[in-house]
C-alpha cells in the first residue's frame, strides 16, 4: 500500500492507496509544536481504525508547503514505518512543464493538483484550490502549467475580519440563501460566500478570455470548494481528493 501525505498550512491530509483504489483518507491539523512521535501515534491509530496495519505501508510520498515541518514528517515516516519518503520538490519527475519565471517558487501543492487535474480531466483546465489561500492554476492543452492567481483564503479572510473588529463574531461558513441579510451572522455569511463566489466567477472569466477559450474545464478542490461551487456559474467539477490522487500519480512516475 502507498501512503500519501500533503502538508498544508492548516491541515495535513493523508491517503492510503492500494493499486488504483484509495482505501482511506484522514486530516489532522498542522502544528509546528507537534513532534514526530505525536504525528506518528495519531496516524498509526487512524490507520488501525481503518483496518490498515503500519506494516502494510510499502511506500510514502510527501508534498509540503511548510518547510519547518518537513524534518518532523520525514522522521515520523522513518521511525514508524521504516521508510524514507519521496518528497515532491526540485528533481522529482512530475511529467509537467512548469512555465513560470522561477519554477522553484511554485508550491508543491499547486504542482500536485495540476498533475492530478490534467491526468483525470485533460487540458486545458483551471484548478481552483480553496485552502488557506485560494489558488487558481492554469494548465494548457499540452499539460504545461502556464501560470495562475493567488487570492486570500476564505477562512483566512473570515479570521482577519473577526480579529480586526470588536463586535463581529466567528460564524459558520454556509450560504445564507439571500444576499440581503437580516442579522450580523447572515450579513457576514453573505459577504464571505457571495463575495468569494463573485471573485471566482470574475477571475475564471478573465482567464478564459486571455486563453481565448470559453470551454476550459474548471475543477475545484479544498475544504470549502463545494460551498462556493454551488454559488458560482463556472465550476464544473468538485474533487475533494484531487491532491491525494496527484501524489499517487507522481509516486508512480518515480517509483
Amino acid at each position: 500500500m502507498l501512503l500519501v501525505i500533503d502538508v498544508g498550512n492548516t491541515n495535513i491530509k493523508y491517503g492510503v492507496w492500494k493499486d488504483d483504489v484509495m482505501l482511506a483518507s484522514f486530516r489532522v491539523s498542522s502544528r509546528l509544536s507537534r513532534t514526530a512521535d505525536e504525528y506518528g501515534s495519531v496516524l498509526v491509530n487512524l490507520l488501525f481504525n481503518s483496518g490498515i496495519k503500519k506494516t502494510d505501508i510499502k511506500g510514502i510520498i510527501v508534498s509540503s508547503v511548510i518547510p519547518p515541518l518537513n524534518y518532523t514528517v520525514c522522521h515520523m515516516c522513518e521511525y514508524f514505518f521504516g521508510i524514507s519518503p519521496l518528497m515532491v520538490g526540485p528533481g522529482i519527475k512530475t511529467g509537467m512543464n512548469i512555465k513560470a519565471e522561477n519554477p522553484k517558487e511554485v508550491g508543491a501543492d499547486r504542482i500536485v493538483n495540476n498533475v492530478a487535474a490534467y491526468k483525470k480531466y485533460g487540458g486545458p483546465v483551471i484548478v481552483i484550490d480553496f485552502g488557506t489561500a485560494t489558488t487558481f492554476n492554469v494548465v494548457d492543452a499540452d499539460g504545461a502549467f502556464i501560470g495562475g492567481v493567488i487570492a486570500p483564503g476564505i477562512k483566512t479572510s473570515l479570521e482577519g475580519l473577526v480579529s480586526s473588529t470588536a463586535q463581529l463574531p466567528m460564524i459558520e461558513l454556509v450560504s445564507p440563501g439571500k444576499v440581503i441579510a437580516k442579522s450580523t451572522e447572515t450579513n457576514m455569511q453573505a459577504g464571505i460566500i457571495f463575495g468569494f463566489s463573485g471573485l471566482v466567477d470574475n477571475i475564471v472569466g478573465k482567464i478564459k478570455r486571455e486563453l481565448g477559450d470559453d470551454n476550459v474545464k474548471v475543477v475545484a478542490t479544498g475544504g470549502l470548494g463545494e460551498i462556493i461551487a454551488k454559488e458560482t456559474k463556472c465550476i464544473d467539477v468538485v474533487d475533494r481528493t484531487l491532491t491525494l490522487f496527484g501524489l499517487k500519480t507522481i509516486y508512480d512516475l518515480n517509483k
